[in-house]
């Protein structure tokens, strides 16, 4: 999807596969530097990651891919990351500047890291997110997403 951040205020809601330890490794790096406290995280494969991806369009099979909405704006691959990098500030904000490069080509770097991420980085079968520092930005239920995402945007 292309449209526009509409809020900078908004909280971000990342979609993360729950078995992979890079995602895992990843989220927990975005925690500590998410000074605002926006960031709010979920499973792809729990009842709020479905239920987020069937309403931005995206229902079926569950996609191989790192997913971040913020408002009615959904991104995955590369483009999630590299917005998330812009997101999180200090020199990681510098990374944005690869967005310039052609999405065909930057995705293709994405798919090749995440067709390994398993074979690289392990994976466990049931979901490592829920760490205590953790627990209050993690989003498992529909009901959640409500009251931890939508019922805290800014207008």
């Amino acid at each position: 999807m292309t449209s526009r951040l509409s809020n900078s205020r908004q909280p971000v809601l990342l979609l993360m596969d729950g078995e992979c330890l890079l995602c895992h490794s990843l989220t927990r790096f975005m925690i500590k530097r998410d000074a605002k406290r926006r960031f709010r995280f979920a499973a792809l494969q729990s009842e709020a990651g479905r239920y987020v991806l069937e309403r931005a369009g995206r229902s079926g099979r569950l996609p191989d891919s790192f997913v971040m909405v913020q408002g009615a704006a959904c991104y995955t691959k590369s483009e999630a990351a590299l917005r998330v990098c812009r997101e999180v500030g200090g020199l990681w904000r510098l990374l944005y500047g690869c967005i310039a490069v052609p999405a065909p080509v930057r995705d293709w770097a994405y798919d090749f890291i995440a067709a390994r991420r398993y074979r690289w980085f392990g994976r466990r079968g049931a979901c490592l997110l829920s760490v205590p520092e953790m627990m209050d930005r993690w989003i498992e239920t529909v009901e959640e997403v409500g009251a931890r995402c939508e019922g805290s945007r800014s207008t």
